[in-house]
């Protein structure tokens, strides 16, 4: 491929969207940065520039699909707490579908990578966030219900990732499992008010 001249955003992007091909496409172990760099024409050594190391590229990655994530669900943030929760478990589903070998890899490949496991949490605690706004939940209710809320998201993760893993379990069915998991739960607070 030949090499061409980009300004500094315009080749970041390019090595990220390149990047973001290729770890949707093979393992995370697969995936070597000279090919990255062949793809996009450029050389290895202006590759390391952008990113140090194959982690800070797959983070990069993964930041950025973390924040579109986040803005997509932004969209259904005027609904009830049950839309706002269907309208992103649809936007996550559809980009886990897309991109499985992105998502184990970093839930299950890079799990214990600082970086990688603060980006999940930074995304969380967004939706943790526009969650508890959602339901109306005040005083104490609001505190317990955060702590229902986080650990419904967590409870997600791990439904998506069987669901990633094992192709036994359909979309639809962890769509629907998960949205009466957290209604159930919701259900079940104590009435208290404050």
């Amino acid at each position: 491929m030949t090499r061409r001249r980009l300004k500094p955003e315009e080749r970041r992007a390019e090595l990220l969207d390149i990047g973001a091909e290729l770890f949707a496409a093979r393992p995370y172990d697969d995936v070597l940065m000279e090919d990255i760099a062949e793809r996009a024409g450029a050389s290895r050594a202006l590759l390391y520039r952008y990113f140090p190391a194959k982690r800070d590229l797959f983070a990069a990655i993964y930041q950025r699909a973390a924040d579109r994530l986040v803005t997509q669900t932004e969209e259904a943030r005027s609904g009830s707490l049950e839309e706002l929760v269907r309208a992103g478990l649809e936007a996550h589903l559809e980009y886990f579908a897309a991109n499985k070998l992105t998502v184990l890899a970093a839930n299950r490949a890079l799990a214990g990578d600082p970086v990688i496991q603060t980006i999940v949490n930074d995304e969380l605690t967004a939706l943790l966030a526009r969650m508890l706004d959602a339901s109306g939940l005040r005083g104490r209710q609001r505190v317990t219900g955060s702590a229902v809320l986080r650990s419904w998201l967590v409870f997600v993760r791990e439904m998506c990732l069987s669901w990633l893993e094992n192709d036994a379990i359909g979309r639809d069915e962890v769509h629907e499992i998960c949205v009466r998991a957290l209604l159930a739960a919701l259900a079940a607070l104590p009435a208290r008010a404050e």
